[in-house]
């Protein structure tokens, strides 16, 4: 099978590493890729946002597959173009992707199918926003409709933080993202992942696991693409996550059915755990990043299979197998990130690992001959399995130091709640 992977992230490497030991696979190319992609296939210079120039290298190369890895191409509608082509993809369709391109949206469909999430508002301008936020109170959640690159989601303890976060998305701070905005109730709980794959028709649950948003120790400082990730996530238990795929997921797929717009590929459901039971924060419509680094490392399957079946739309030949290990990852990120950061840092020590049990996933990096520089804000996933999180979180510390690179930061408890709550888990 010819595959093309679309994407230069963590998530992309990952997704690539574990493509790459595929029995069924013939040529993996990456588009654009970065300095990890290029030791599981070869990285192409393709404009992403270009369906053209991308259906034209699909024709070219006699591509089988192709697998999504970013949100803006899927809500920019690739997926339309390249399957009115023939072509194979793993993501959804334009509409389906509002899932994630449109907080109103997914709102909307959980009205409709009764979907347990936040009370909100949904609003097109800024007097009647203002009016709800102050109606409402703090903490409150103010968050851009549209994509925003992780940005266009303020929790506001106070109501000034609420005031200024509806203040930048209706002056165009977000461009087109906060020209609608949706407030949200405050949720108090812990917060999972949680990651199934859909044929448009039925829901496949994989394994479950947590991120940390916050950039640094204790949870503290600016919410972040994600600073480390571990699965499973202990929090979920059998009874919690039946309760997630009855509640939340199943209806999901059945209700973007009837629309008709059938979603195919992954459905990320952020999850917070309240006292009242398992709510829906919000949906993405492609692995997260790096809970995707934690998934593949896991993941005992042959993921082509997984992602043909389901661009194909039907999974009812597949069941994803799981190493009984524990996975955490470790981001490592340039100084200054998610604010200003430079770029062109050597980064030492980074060589990709050839061990099942350690794989150091690249995202901001390129090569320099021989020399890895970093090349954007995450810029490494250092990720290691354990017999369980507290092991799996001492190997990938242990890798994370073994790394020279007085450029970057990362978080030293990437886990820290779980360790603390079932240290043998």
């Amino acid at each position: 099978m010819r595959v093309l992977l679309i994407g230069n992230g963590g998530r992309e490497h990952a997704l690539a590493w574990k493509i790459a030991e595929s029995s069924r696979l013939t040529r993996l190319f990456i588009a654009p890729g970065n300095a990890g992609t290029d030791q599981c296939g070869k990285n192409v210079n393709l404009t992403v946002d270009d369906h053209a120039d991308i259906l034209a290298f699909c024709q070219t190369e006699q591509i089988d597959l192709v697998v999504v890895g970013p949100e803006a191409p899927l809500v920019a509608g690739l997926t339309d173009d390249l399957v009115g082509r023939g072509i194979k993809v793993f993501g959804p369709s334009r509409r389906a992707a509002q899932l994630e391109g449109s907080k109103a949206f997914t709102k909307a469909l959980c009205d409709e199918m009764h979907i347990p999430t936040a009370a909100y508002g949904h609003f097109t301008a800024f007097p009647p926003a203002l009016a709800y936020a102050r109606e409402i109170g703090a903490p409150i959640v103010v968050k851009a409709d549209g994509l925003a690159a992780g940005k266009g989601v303020t929790i506001a303890m106070t109501l000034a933080e609420a005031e200024t976060a509806l203040a930048d998305c209706f002056s165009g701070s977000f461009g087109d993202a906060g020209a609608e905005v949706v407030i949200e109730e405050f949720l108090e709980g812990e917060e999972a992942s949680i990651f199934a794959l859909s044929d448009g028709t039925q829901a496949l649950l994989l394994a479950t696991a947590q991120d940390h948003k916050r950039a640094f120790d204790g949870d503290k400082g600016p919410n972040t693409g994600g600073m480390g990730a571990f699965s499973p996530a202990p929090i979920i238990t059998a009874d919690i996550l039946a309760q997630i795929e009855r509640d939340i997921i199943l209806p999901t797929v059945a209700g973007m059915r009837a629309r008709g717009t059938p979603f195919t590929g992954v459905l990320y459901a952020g999850i917070m755990l309240t006292k009242t039971g398992p709510k829906l924060i919000e949906y993405n419509a492609r692995f997260g990043d790096p809970e995707c680094q934690v998934l593949m490392m896991r993941l005992k399957s042959d993921v082509l299979d997984l992602l043909e079946a389901c661009a194909a739309g039907d999974l009812s030949g597949v069941t994803p197998q799981w190493r009984a290990e524990a996975a955490l990852s470790v981001v490592m990120a340039t100084s200054g990130y998610p604010g200003p950061y430079g770029k062109g840092s050597e980064i030492r020590g980074a060589n990709v690992s050839a061990s099942k049990n350690l794989q150091i996933f690249h995202a901001g990096t390129l090569r320099d001959g021989n020399r890895f520089l970093a090349n954007g804000g995450r810029v490494l996933s250092v990720t290691a399995l354990g017999a369980n999180i507290a092991a799996a979180q001492a190997n990938a510390y242990a890798a994370v130091e073994a790394i020279d690179w007085p450029e970057g930061f990362y978080r030293h408890d990437i886990g820290w709640r779980a360790v603390a709550k079932k240290p043998d888990a």
